[in-house]
């Protein structure tokens, strides 16, 4: 069992940046990728991005790809999400997730089964 729990949500202006952190406790962190999804109002939650045990592979949807970078450091047990050039489209919550893969798999939202409480991006135009 793993638990996470996100932060740096806010509020931010079109074009700005917002960097948000997920810490995880229980499971051994470094044996599993990670990844983030976002929920906005009356939409389905979607993937954003996902990365490796070691860090060393990445996968992002095609919305954010250039403008999000995902990274992890095992020795903290955590994982960011580096936003830049956001749009009004970002505003979501959004969730840090564990996978039960270590690697980087296609199709790799199906296999995220452990969700932090979601963190609040708003993106003013």
């Amino acid at each position: 069992q793993v638990q996470l729990a996100e932060s740096g949500g806010g509020l931010v202006q079109a074009g700005g940046s917002l960097r948000l952190s997920c810490a995880a406790s229980g499971r051994t962190f470094s044996s599993y990728a990670m990844g983030w999804f976002r929920q906005a109002p009356g939409k389905e939650r979607e993937f954003v991005a996902a990365v490796s045990w070691t860090g060393g592979t990445t996968v992002y949807a095609d919305s954010v790809k250039g403008r999000f970078t995902i990274s992890r450091d095992n020795g903290k047990k955590t994982v960011a999400l580096q936003m830049y050039s956001l749009k009004p489209e970002d505003t979501a919550v959004y969730y840090c997730a564990a996978a039960i893969t270590a690697q980087v798999m296609d199709n790799m939202s199906e296999y995220f089964r452990s969700w932090g409480q979601g963190t609040q991006v708003t993106v003013s135009s």
